[in-house]
């Protein structure tokens, strides 16, 4: 079989979820480079389990 056009754009990134720091709850999905020694990705979301904006931290 012939490669996709976009397959080694998606190999270079990494499919993540993102966890609430305060709950737990895995509320989101996105994306990040594979590139070694990059940080844990947090970014300010909102909860629907906490009905609050919170940090989401990176989890697998």
């Amino acid at each position: 079989m012939a490669a996709r056009p976009g397959a080694k754009a998606e190999k270079a990134r990494a499919s993540i979820a993102l966890a609430c720091s305060i709950c737990g709850a895995r509320n989101y999905k996105t994306t990040k480079a594979r590139r070694p020694g990059l940080e844990l990705l947090t970014l300010k979301k909102f909860c629907r389990d906490c009905n609050a904006h919170t940090q989401h931290i990176e989890s697998k």
